[in-house]
Formats: structure tokens, C-alpha cells, sequence
């Protein structure tokens, strides 16, 4: 396993839809990897394969609510449960953070590792994680989202 390289804003590879997974082998299993080891040493809670310069539909999750999960080919089927704001921030922009209207709940379909289908429901913070990198595989940046820019810094300090 290896720390790989975040690819932060502006580089192209964030603003492409990436490509499918056809190939399901031992290289992607290395990939995967790497990403949760590079994720975890920024101290995220997910990353999308264009964040390490790859255009290819593939994502780690790890909220420590639920079990860690790996996405490939993922796609959001249903979303219910209304939708919320809360703070976003994103490992390829550094120091930024905003607040972001997403669905509560959803319900996604995608690959694991080894090319076997699977469905999932998740909520929450979960939910808002999973729907951040899949928005990362079709070149949506959480910038474009942002309802309003905040400053962790002096955020809830009274004036």
C-alpha cells in the first residue's frame, strides 16, 4: 500500500466524468488500497479516485458510523427522506468549507472490488459522504453546490 498524491483545485481530472470499471483485478485491488491509505492520512472521510488523478468511476467511504465502503460504478437509484444542509469540506480544497443541501437517505447500486453488484441504503452523514464522491466521478465539485462559505476559524464565535 502506498500514500498517493491528492490532486487539488483547479486540475481538469476533478471536472471529468470518469470512465467505468470493466476491469476487476488485482491492480484495482491495490488501488483501493492506496485510497483508503490515503484517505485516512489526510484524515478524510472519503476520496474519489479523480482526487489521485484517475478518471475512473471508483470511491472509498469511511465515516467511522458504518463500515467502511468501497464504490465502484456507483449510481444514487432513489433518494427519499427530504433533503438537508450541513458543512462539507473537500481534500482536494484545502481550508474550504461550505454548506451543502443534499437527500437525507439514499439507495445506490454499485460494484465491489470484486465486480459483484451490491445495493445499499444509508442516511445522514453517511449518506451526504457517499453522495459527495459519486458527485466526484462525474466531475461535480461540492463548490458548485456550496449554499454558503464558512470559516471554520470564527464560525459560532459571537461578534
Amino acid at each position: 500500500m502506498a500514500i498517493r498524491e491528492i490532486v487539488l483545485h483547479p486540475n481538469e481530472v476533478l471536472e471529468v466524468e470518469c470512465r467505468r470499471v470493466e476491469t476487476f483485478d488485482t491492480a484495482l485491488h491495490n488501488l483501493l488500497d492506496d485510497m483508503f491509505e490515503t484517505m485516512y492520512a489526510a484524515e478524510g472521510v472519503g476520496l474519489a479516485a479523480p482526487q489521485i488523478g484517475i478518471d475512473h468511476q471508483i470511491a472509498v467511504v469511511d465515516t467511522r458510523e458504518e463500515e467502511a465502503l468501497e464504490l465502484i460504478n456507483p449510481e444514487i437509484v432513489k433518494s427519499t427522506g427530504g433533503n438537508e444542509v450541513d458543512l462539507e469540506g473537500c481534500l482536494s480544497f484545502p481550508g474550504v468549507f461550505g454548506e451543502v443541501e443534499r437527500p437525507y437517505r439514499i439507495t445506490l447500486k454499485a460494484q465491489n472490488r470484486f465486480g459483484k453488484d451490491f445495493k445499499l441504503k444509508a442516511e445522514g452523514f453517511f449518506a451526504r459522504a457517499i453522495q459527495h464522491e459519486i458527485d466526484h466521478l462525474h466531475g461535480v465539485l461540492f463548490t458548485e453546490k456550496v449554499i454558503r462559505y464558512i470559516d471554520p476559524e470564527t464560525e459560532g464565535e459571537e461578534e
